[in-house]
């Protein structure tokens, strides 16, 4: 057998060791025929491994399957049922009888092939090449160490050198290297031929992620150094502590063990904070300056000032603590530029320290403080109201340390301050007169023109009913498509697909309404009768599979005590539990769970009459499963399909729109009941109901004394609804905790059109399933005359999915043309939509706009429901502040101000309750906009916070809100 054979075989075996074996034995010819065969034996080595794995997978499969068919014989055996027995197969014995292959298997080719190569390919660089090349990264495939140093170990020394070099070359500091074995390998070899470490980044990288043995690795010399140069070090060791619970510390190494000086340490961490970066790439070197502890030195004061001004917190209070040591004394210049880097800080800690610095540099100061004066005008400059008062208070305390000079210099700093602060320094420094506040630049845009959709003629009936059926989603194709089933019965052909129609217990969806009058036009009486439960009852049952720890199913057993519970939960949620008296007839077992039956209760228990079906149609859902106006689409469907079976279609409807804002024009509604009255047709109940909900709001006397004129019982319901519009009353219920949503309120006392009570009435508070938002941008030609209660039944829906109350954005633009009152609805939309962050925000803001420009907005109201949102709903101040910017500024900014006048009562905070920076940014920009429109008028909520004592910045906002707001 050749060489190449023996290697062959070894390969196939998958044990690295017996290639190392045989590599070795290999003479010269025999190794350079080895090499150059390899690469094209890639593939092969490949396919063989994974043909090995397929076959041990089969067999694995077999074994199973011949355990299963054992088990079904021997439960048949003892009389179960085949079915049984399998099913009983799969739900434990199973998984006692699995043959996990290992996925190993697939990959185990690559190891001897590394070790192959490593002991026969000629050169460094190309034995590197082979060892990291990309067929050889599969997951889980490692380097096999022992294998490749023995076939490595017999080269020539300086070659096995030129292979360290390469290989530390090709390390890029990634995961998979360093457990796949690439690192480890690398490395070993450096330290076994003791060749320099090339100048290489990944690699010093890749040395700190392993365990540090500074005092007997030969590296440590030449890469400790380095440590402070390369990219990554301290992103690696940015979780690296001395107490570390594994043992493994690089500080607790460098601090104990280091082969190289602690003052070279201690620059070499200077150097790293001065070339920059991010707190958490600094974090290692900081805790090694700490630990290294160096005495505070006079030649390190430059370093540490220029650390001062921009070095991330923890870097700055290091050098901070530094330039205060013991033994160290700053001159004026050095305190002058400590302090000014220092109060121009955003961390209020270091603030602070500037100006404790100050009052240092003044203790140890003599009667002359003129050095300290440049330190104290930039203290004047600093944003913070609270630096600035401070600052003040202690040039008043020294006011007389300076000489006419230094004094000079701080009055020429002092006019930049608030008129109070600069009163506080007149005594002191003589009159200054402060800078004019700056002229506000604000200048209101033109309130951007929103085009009003047109109100133009609906199109005729749909004639093409059976290719049409399923095309719900246009927003008229729905009127158009019942309008034309009924006017036009020789357009009523069988659609060419059907689905599983009178499988579905119910029928949720218009399209399978649609569906079934095309079917039952073209052949009645097809449809099976539904089973329906007793009048009264919405009988729905839930059953929760139970099963004990060994498998077996059995009845659940309860203790009366959890029974109770079980029960008193279930009915709080409307839920009986049935049966209970016979769950504690055993001691309960460990393990188990529970068989349950929740029955519904009487849905005249829970409902007003006026929501039960007013169609007798088996197949309509319950009311409480859909929302209404997707439930009143519903309905009109059921009466139009029970009128078919009956034969008693009216030849037209009167509900269908004639106009694109989803009206009717009364004219045409008294002409079609006219027609009614003719013809002797009773109109039914649902269409007549929608046909009242969309007439306009202002209708003819003329058309008003046509309708008194009608004999019929519809009639006289169009003749009391034209002189008497029933005006539901709306509001908006917000929980006291937060996480709560808001409650959506409608109230109307009966009108006696039960399609319309059904309507005008609480929608559900919660969203349940995906059914309850179908077909919601149909919602408004439903209502088109009442868009405050299409906006209550829209709320339960702000959240009811990922895409958060920015969805709803197209619904809301539409209500802004449509007719009817504006109330807590409408508000809570528009304002809820003034929080969107994402790629909507824009749009969503047009809505604000477009409200103002249709005068829809209650902008009141609307600042009410915004600060509830802000106060109990996942709204953040933020993005709502930009927005109303951004509406002020395109000519909105008087809406703008009535929004914040209603919001500040509702969002700042009340007595008891903890203040926050939002509710100071609310009061600050609602400053700012009262300037923009020249608001007068006190608000009760924010003149009782301007009284409070203190000088925090929420007061401090409110008094100035006040005091504007005061003005005559």
């Amino acid at each position: 057998m050749s060489g190449w054979e023996d290697i062959q075989r070894a390969v196939g075996t998958a044990d690295a060791s017996l290639v190392a074996d045989e590599v070795l034995r290999l003479g010269a010819e025999e190794r350079r025929e080895v090499a150059r065969r390899l690469r094209p034996y890639i593939r092969e080595a490949r396919q063989a491994a994974h043909a090995r794995f397929d076959a041990a997978r089969q067999r694995a499969e077999a074994e199973e399957e011949r355990a299963m068919r054992a088990y079904i014989r021997q439960r048949m055996d003892e009389g179960v049922a085949e079915e049984v027995a399998q099913q009983r197969w799969w739900e434990g014995p199973y998984h006692h009888h699995q043959r996990h292959v290992d996925w190993g298997m697939r990959n185990n080719w690559i190891g001897p092939l590394r070790v192959a190569g490593a002991g026969t390919l000629g050169g460094a660089a190309a034995v590197a090449d082979w060892l990291v090349r990309r067929d050889f990264s599969e997951w889980g495939r490692n380097m096999p160490l022992e294998p490749l140093l023995r076939v490595i170990a017999a080269r020539p020394a300086q070659w096995q050198a030129d292979l360290a070099a390469h290989l530390s070359g090709r390390l890029r500091a990634t995961r998979l290297q360093l457990e796949n074995g690439t690192v480890a390998l690398a490395l070993e070899l450096l330290r076994r031929t003791g060749a320099e470490p090339p100048d290489h980044e990944p690699l010093v990288v890749a040395w700190v992620s392993t365990d540090p043995d500074l005092a007997r690795d030969p590296l440590a010399r030449h890469l400790v150094p380095r440590l402070f140069e390369a990219e990554g070090v301290g992103r690696v060791l940015r979780d690296d502590r001395i107490d570390a619970p594994s043992g493994r510390s690089w500080l607790r190494a460098l601090t104990k063990a280091a082969p190289v000086e602690r003052e070279v340490l201690v620059e070499g961490c200077i150097r790293r904070f001065l070339r920059g970066g991010s707190a958490t790439d600094l974090r290692f070197f900081v805790r090694l300056h700490d630990l290294l502890d160096p005495a505070p030195s006079r030649e390190r004061v430059g370093d540490y000032l220029r650390l001062l001004p921009a070095a991330p917190g923890p870097v700055a209070e290091l050098a901070l603590r530094m330039l205060r040591g013991p033994g160290v004394t700053l001159s004026g210049e050095e305190v002058n530029e400590a302090v000014a880097a220092l109060l121009f800080r955003s961390e209020s800690k270091l603030v602070r320290a500037g100006l404790t610095l100050l009052d240092q540099a003044a203790r140890d100061a003599g009667d002359d403080l003129d050095h300290l004066a440049p330190a104290l005008a930039s203290a004047f400059l600093c944003e913070s109201y609270e630096v600035r008062e401070r600052s003040v208070r202690w040039a008043v305390k020294h006011a007389r340390r300076f000489s006419p000079a230094g004094a000079e210099t701080v009055r020429e700093a002092v006019a930049v301050l608030p008129p109070d602060l600069v009163a506080r320094l007149t005594p002191a420094y003589g009159h200054v007169e402060p800078d004019a506040a700056p002229a506000d630049a604000f200048e209101p845009g033109t309130l951007p023109a929103f085009e009003a959709p047109r109100r133009s003629p609906v199109r005729p009936a749909m004639e093409n009913l059976a290719g049409t059926f399923r095309h719900s989603y246009d927003e008229f194709a729905f009127e158009r498509w019942l309008d034309g089933f009924v006017r036009h019965p020789g357009a009523r052909r069988p659609p060419a697909h059907t689905t599983d129609l009178y499988g579905a217990g119910e029928w949720r969806y218009v399209e399978q309404w649609a569906e079934a009058l095309l079917r039952e036009a073209a052949g009645p009486a097809l449809e099976p009768p539904v089973p329906r439960e007793p009048d009264g009852w919405e009988a729905e049952s839930r059953t929760v599979e139970g099963r004990t720890v060994e498998g077996r199913a059995r009845r659940g057993i309860l203790t009366p005590g959890v029974r109770g519970g079980i029960a008193a939960s279930l009915a709080e949620l409307g839920l009986v539990l049935g049966g209970a008296e016979r769950l504690d007839t055993e001691e309960p077992q460990e393990g188990e769970r529970i068989f349950l039956t929740p029955v519904r209760k009487k849905i005249r228990e829970e409902r007003p009459s006026r929501l039960l079906p007013i169609a007798p149609a088996g197949r309509l859902p319950s009311p409480a499963l859909v929302s209404p106006p997707h439930w009143a689409m519903l309905q009109r469907c059921a009466e139009i399909y029970a009128e078919l079976k009956e034969g008693t279609l009216p030849p037209y409807l009167l509900a269908t729109p004639t106009l694109t804002s989803g009206h009717i024009d009364p004219a045409e509604l008294v002409a079609r009941l006219e027609g009614y009255e003719r013809d002797g047709v009773r109109p039914l109940p649902a269409d007549l109901g929608q046909a009242l909900l969309r007439l306009p709001r202002e209708v003819d006397s003329g058309v008003v004394a046509r309708a008194g004129r009608l004999t019929s019982e519809a009639g006289a319901t169009l003749a009391r609804w034209l002189k008497a519009r029933p005006e539901p009353v709306t509001s908006v219920e917000w929980p006291t905790e937060p996480g709560g949503r808001p409650r959506p309120r409608i109230r109307q006392e009966p009108t006696g059109v039960a399609f319309v009570d059904a309507l005008f009435c609480d929608p559900p508070l919660h969203r349940p399933s995906h059914h309850h938002g179908s077909y919601e941008p149909s919602w408004w030609l439903v209502l088109p005359s009442d868009r405050e209660v299409v906006a209550m039944h829209l709320i339960p829906h702000l959240y009811g999915d990922w895409e958060g109350p920015g969805r709803l954005r197209l619904h809301a633009t539409r209500l802004c043309d449509q007719d009817g009152p504006v109330g807590e609805g409408m508000a809570l939309l528009v304002s809820i939509l003034l929080g969107e962050r994402g790629w909507n925000a824009g749009q969503c803001r047009e809505v604000l706009l477009r409200a103002v420009a249709t005068r829809s907005l209650p902008a009141a109201e609307c600042g009410r429901q915004l600060g509830q949102c802000l106060r109990l709903l996942d709204v953040k101040l933020s993005p709502v502040l930009q927005a109303l910017e951004e509406c002020a500024r395109k000519g909105a900014h008087r809406e703008v101000w009535e929004i914040m006048s209603g919001l500040l009562p509702v969002f700042l905070p009340r007595p008891g309750e903890r203040a926050n920076a939002a509710h100071t940014r609310a009061l600050e920009f609602a400053v700012e906009v009262a300037g923009w429109v020249g608001a007068r008028g006190t608000i009760p909520e924010v003149a009782g916070i301007a009284a409070r004592d203190g000088s925090s910045g929420l007061i401090r906002a409110a008094r100035r809100l006040d005091v504007h707001l005061g003005r005559a």
